[in-house]
């Protein structure tokens, strides 16, 4: 297996300081805002960014458990493949939230719908474009029947 090494191009600033009832999907965030703020090397990356109302962050789990292949996923008691869920403590502890970008000013992006913690490292930003990810045949897998309580959805602890 190859090795790879990242680094951050920023971190997020959030109302959340701990795990405990912070949201575990951006929808259970939709009107909470925070902010992106990347390192000044990186800024000229943002140019153009403004034009785009949604971002996909990619971020680390700083503060997840180590990694497991199985686990108890949110909203059910049956042991379930880490990569048949969402949760945070991964292999590779790599998180992908898809958030509202409300303004840019230099450096920092004002966003809304954020879930991560206080201070979480920063990988990379892309642009969501609906015309490059649209699925019409979408099977959900173990939690057909169980999305109801995602909305507002709080961690208890990662």
């Amino acid at each position: 297996m190859s090795q790879h090494a990242f680094t951050a191009i920023g971190i997020v600033r959030s109302p959340f300081t701990q795990t405990a009832g912070t949201p575990i999907q951006p929808v259970g965030a939709e009107a909470v805002e925070g902010d992106v703020v990347l390192e000044d090397t990186y800024a000229p990356g943002l140019k153009d960014i403004e034009g785009f109302s949604h971002l996909f962050l990619i971020y680390v789990f700083d503060r997840s458990r180590p990694g497991v292949l199985c686990l108890k996923p949110f909203l059910d008691d049956v042991e379930r493949g880490v990569f048949a869920t969402r949760a945070p403590c991964r292999p590779n502890p790599i998180g992908l939230s898809l958030v509202r970008l409300l303004r840019r000013d230099g450096n920092v992006l004002r966003i809304a719908g954020i879930d991560l913690l206080d201070g979480t490292p920063l990988l990379d930003i892309k642009p969501y474009i609906p015309q490059l990810n649209p699925k019409d045949d979408v099977r959900i897998g173990w939690l057909n029947g169980r999305t109801d309580g995602f909305t507002n959805a709080r961690s208890g602890g990662r």
